[in-house]
């Protein structure tokens, strides 16, 4: 039996070695690179699931995987199995066991600069656990996201080949799918501390002249595909082009497109920064810290925003999503065969709370879809559950006063006629609001008593005086298929008026 190592109170995410108490036992979150798990590894975690907890596990808004209900008693031999399986944790200092988001729809630039991206992140020390650097191509985006920045990608690598072949620094990453097992090494040289300047504006109004110095940040690193190294020696041309952003309050900056190793640098600045500052998040930094890092950084304009694919077939991609992020390890392992059976032995975990999985031809994307279907995942871009946000809830999780699962699936019903006309609902258990920080046309906020704080356009921490049993949520959306106006399209402001 292993010893259960203390967690933090503040600022801190579970992993293999350090799991998270929770309502239900502990909690032990697996971090794969870019989501990606082989059928061995998706059946590793079920059997984790299994022999040391109760079953159940959780896909996270960032494509991570939760197990739940794991005991001290039981955790060494989640430990071990996982572990063995190439899904243990990848840094012990407290960073963020898994840095990069990316789109489910992902090509090989975009994994290989993930690849890259990983990499930097684990040469910074100090680099707070909840930071996200998400990463975007033009097969498809992430739509919102609370990153601390992000990377668009444009254009391609000279020669494509398999991106299982993408190299940072002539080290290989091993293998798309092969999870925690592919390792990017770079040799750390940690740029200089940036010095506090008030140029910020400068830089963000008023572009450098063609023919003025410009301090570009060093080359860190080179691309290496098959045989062919691609560094900056090569021109701008033959270099896939990255464009960052920074968060801030007030949303993103966006700096100028750079050559991957230019912006790649530029970046590895940014985490130093953010490491050195002492914020927790990117948007957190006071205008000193950011006019700093941002100084001599050329502005951008901002690219159109991003669109996330919904779920259902694309091509010969399966994107299909579980209610609420919930499965138990007899569907994971159901998932694991439809890999083989239908594509490569492969399968990504998606931002959507899902899996994406790719067949070999139509006959076999038609029979992943209707294999999906038939275990009740949502694979329609209309299921009024997509609609849906809800965390575990009581009893799952020790500060959920409500069962939020449950009641969402119920609400979903209730809310379907809503939806058709484009509206969210968020069902938290408690006011932490866990399983989206984003605004809902409504949302449901659970209270110790097992009643729900009702909020219309707005989040779990918005404050509301309207408190009610979820049997009178129910009874007052039925009322919207009547109470609708030409001012209150839906009824909802009508139907949760004071007093009842």
């Amino acid at each position: 039996m292993s010893a259960v190592n203390p967690a933090p109170r503040r600022g801190w995410c579970p992993g293999l070695a350090r799991p998270m108490p929770t309502g239900d036992g502990l909690l032990v979150r697996l971090h794969p690179v870019a989501g990606r798990l082989t059928a061995d590894q998706a059946r590793a975690a079920a059997r984790a699931a299994r022999e040391g907890g109760n079953g159940l596990l959780d896909v996270t808004a960032r494509g991570n995987l939760q197990v739940r209900g794991v005991t001290a008693e039981s955790h060494g031999r989640v430990v071990a199995i996982l572990g063995g399986a190439g899904l243990g944790d990848v840094r012990h200092d407290g960073g963020p066991q898994r840095l990069t988001l990316s789109a489910p729809l992902a090509g090989a630039e975009c994994l290989a600069i993930v690849a890259a991206v990983e990499a930097i992140g684990r040469e910074v020390t100090g680099l707070p656990a909840k930071t996200l650097v998400a990463v975007e191509d033009e097969t498809g985006g992430l739509g919102p996201v609370e990153a601390d920045c992000r990377v668009r990608i444009s254009g391609s690598f000279p020669s494509p080949g398999d991106p299982g072949l993408a190299r940072y620094r002539g080290k290989l990453w091993g293998g798309v799918g092969g999870g925690a097992g592919g390792t990017a090494e770079v040799s750390p040289a940690p740029p200089p501390p940036p010095t506090p300047s008030h140029k910020l504006e400068r830089s963000r109004a008023s572009p450098r002249s063609p023919g003025e110095e410009r301090r570009a940040p060093p080359i860190v690193g080179e691309f290496e595909h098959g045989s062919t190294i691609v560094s900056d020696s090569m021109g701008e041309r033959a270099l896939p082009t990255l464009q960052l952003a920074l968060a801030t309050p007030s949303g993103p900056i966006w700096l100028a497109p750079t050559p991957a190793p230019t912006a790649l640098a530029t970046l590895r600045a940014l985490l130093h920064g953010l490491a050195a500052s002492g914020a927790r998040r990117m948007r957190a930094l006071s205008d000193r810290q950011r006019d700093a890092l941002l100084d001599d950084l050329d502005p951008g304009a901002r690219p159109s925003p991003s669109t996330a694919r919904p779920a259902g077939l694309h091509g010969r991609t399966l994107l299909a999503e579980l209610p609420f992020g919930r499965c138990d390890a007899n569907l994971l392992d159901r998932v694991a065969a439809w890999s083989e059976a239908h594509g490569d032995g492969h399968f990504a975990l998606t931002p959507s709370r899902g899996v994406v999985l790719t067949a070999r031809n139509d006959t076999d994307a038609a029979a992943l879809r209707d294999e999906a279907a038939a275990a009740d995942l949502i694979v329609d871009p209309a299921d009024p559950r997509r609609a849906v946000a809800a965390c575990p809830g009581a009893p799952a999780c020790a500060s959920g006063g409500t069962p939020a699962q449950s009641h969402a699936l119920d609400l979903a019903a209730a809310f379907a006629h809503l939806v058709r006309a484009g509206a969210t609902a968020h069902v938290s258990g408690c006011p932490k609001g866990c399983a989206s920080p984003s605004q809902a046309t409504l949302t449901l906020i659970g209270r110790p008593d097992g009643r729900y704080g009702v909020v219309l356009d707005g989040n779990a921490g918005t404050e509301t005086d309207r408190v009610l049993t979820f049997g009178a949520v129910l009874e007052r959306l039925e009322s919207t298929r009547i109470t609708a106006t030409l001012h209150d399209p839906s009824g909802l402001r009508d139907a949760f008026r004071e007093p009842a």
